[in-house]
């Protein structure tokens, strides 16, 4: 038997029982970073619930917001984390073609949420500087607008590595790397709209 080969049995069996695989760096180091992440948004709800909880009204008069439109682009965004973990499975199993398909899906799903933000900013009756609420939405859909840009950018990267290598070992722990951080970003978000929309 080779050397590689007597190796890889000598990993995966002790004692004749099966041994757990060790979890990958860059899952862990992605799952730390979540983690900080997490926290920071935990500071902007605080700040959220606390500012709401000392004004006499909440939103502040002349705040309008069409919150059946951010509903249905609420959907569209959490669409595209089941399709987007139907790509990593796809990659997976080496179906990289239905790989591909999941992740433009999933691209296409998250652009189109980005889209209607920045229309939401533009037409939106009020302005950062309008009154608290006003800051309020714009810091926190901002920054979760941001994070969706970077899951983005993390997505066309993936469709680059699809067109390289195929075999390359490390592309498992990529794809699920960017899907753990889609998932997160698709998460903070339900706490964002809930906020902004059905508790103002």
């Amino acid at each position: 038997m080779p050397m590689a080969d007597t190796a890889a049995l000598e990993r995966s069996h002790a004692g004749g029982h099966p041994v757990a695989e060790r979890p990958q760096l860059l899952a862990v180091g992605v799952m730390i970073w979540l983690g900080s992440e997490f926290m920071f948004f935990s500071g902007l709800f605080a700040a959220f619930f606390t500012i709401r909880a000392n004004a006499k009204i909440w939103p502040p008069p002349g705040t309008k917001l069409d919150t059946y439109q951010a509903l249905v682009f609420t959907f569209v965004l959490l669409a595209s984390s089941p399709t987007m973990q139907l790509g990593v499975w796809a990659q997976e199993r080496g179906e990289f073609k239905k790989a591909r398909n999941w992740i433009i899906t999933s691209f296409l799903l998250g652009a189109a949420f980005l889209g209607n933000q920045a229309y939401e900013w533009k037409t939106l009756p009020f302005r950062p500087r309008t009154n608290a609420y006003g800051s309020l939405f714009y810091i926190m859909s901002g920054l979760h607008g941001l994070h969706v840009l970077l899951g983005l950018i993390a997505m066309l990267a993936l469709l680059g590595r699809l067109s390289g290598n195929k075999n390359d070992p490390g592309d498992t722990s990529v794809y699920q790397a960017v899907s753990y951080y889609w998932h997160f970003v698709d998460i903070v978000w339900i706490g964002l709209f809930s906020c902004l929309f059905l508790l103002s």
